[in-house]
């Protein structure tokens, strides 16, 4: 009989779950990540070195680089705290895309209604109606999701992300419908907003908006939310232990409301921070996948509030690394996906040492 082949190394089960691993886990996968990008660059006749340059230093290049950095990560900061909201209650959100999407929408629609001549309304006025429409769009169409999970058990992975290609549709007719530019050369674009009703800038000569400084305003209060509330201790508990999260009195049909309606409003907050910050109207490519790219930015950060600025901003370099290896190395765009693949799928590799850990195969 042939002898089985048998590996060296077997996982097996820690008697607990590691804390160092769980902190190390994502700095792993993102050296990991690194090699095999200068893999991949030297599999495209690319100099290695040269493409880690573009990823990993091009991006400090000055102020206004910084800027953009700081500014990219934006949208992903506030994503990523709604969706540890719902990730650490056991929601699956994956529609943050499409709440995102609904946020720009609304945010844009009462841009639209609000910039008109005569209209009297201030540009201050302006822009806290304007997140005002963001935020509750994005709350109400993550809604969606609690009341068919809560009503039906429907599956929220499912919906949420259905949900997503639904709110790309609902942009598109509007800005091909009632939100066109009329003077737009009948391209599918609402009209550029006026300067009054954009957001302040932080740093002068650059693009980066008052959001950044909202979002790690946001990243704190959310962490003394989770970390130090009733509210979100319920939301925690019911996640990792929800027998005893039933037998402390917490409602699972509450965690699930408050949670989903959380991360729906933040990622209607990163809509409307989008096209009255960097983008200035609404076009049917208002977001190259902020809302999935979250769900990367909060298992990086442990899904905790803190955490998520950090992974932000290595999301957020992964973007413009990939924008830059575009115009200077001449790579297709599809090299940001491969690096955002490549950093989840190793990450969740790494998580699996948290649980496990490798041991040496004893010969018989």
């Amino acid at each position: 009989m042939a002898e089985r082949l048998s590996f060296p190394l077997r996982l097996e089960l820690r008697g607990a779950p590691s804390r160092t691993m769980t902190y190390l886990s994502p700095v792993i996968a993102i050296v990991a990540t690194l090699l095999l990008g200068a893999l991949l660059f030297l599999a495209l006749g690319k100099d290695p070195l040269a493409g880690l340059k573009v990823f990993l230093i091009d991006p400090f290049n000055g102020k206004r680089a910084i800027s953009e950095l700081l500014l990219k990560s934006v949208p992903l900061i506030l994503c990523a705290l709604g969706l540890a909201v719902c990730f650490r209650a056991s929601i699956w959100n994956i529609g943050a895309e499409g709440q995102f999407t609904v946020g720009a929408l609304c945010s844009g629609a009462m841009l639209v209604w609000l910039d008109v001549p005569g209209h009297g309304v201030s540009g201050g006025m302006g822009l806290v109606l304007m997140i005002v429409a963001g935020v509750i769009g994005g709350a109400l169409w993550a809604a969606i999701t609690a009341f068919l999970r809560d009503q039906f058990n429907a599956n929220e992975i499912l919906v949420s992300l259905m949900l997503t290609y639904v709110a790309q549709l609902l942009l598109m007719w509007a800005v091909n419908g009632p939100l066109k530019d009329p003077n737009g050369m009948n391209f599918p674009q609402s009209k550029v907003f006026s300067s009054e009703f954009m957001l302040p800038m932080l740093i002068s000569g650059t693009r980066l908006h008052i959001g950044f400084a909202v979002a790690i305003v946001a990243a704190v209060l959310m962490a003394i939310f989770m970390m130090r509330s009733l509210r979100g201790f319920s939301l925690m508990v019911g996640g990792v232990a929800p027998h005893a999260a039933r037998y402390a009195g917490f409602s699972a049909r509450s965690a699930l409301w408050v949670s989903l309606l959380i991360s729906g409003a933040f990622a209607g907050l990163a809509g409307a921070f989008e096209i009255a910050g960097p983008i200035g109207q609404l076009l049917p490519s208002v977001s190259p996948g902020y809302g999935f790219a979250a769900i990367i930015v909060a298992f990086i950060g442990r899904l905790h509030p803190i955490g998520a600025i950090l992974g932000g901003l290595i999301m957020s370099l992964l973007y413009l690394g990939g924008e830059l290896a575009q115009s200077r190395l001449g790579l297709p765009s599809a090299i940001t996906g491969v690096f955002q693949g490549m950093l989840l799928f190793l990450l969740l590799a790494c998580d699996t040492l948290i649980d496990y850990r490798l041991a040496w195969n004893k010969k018989v």
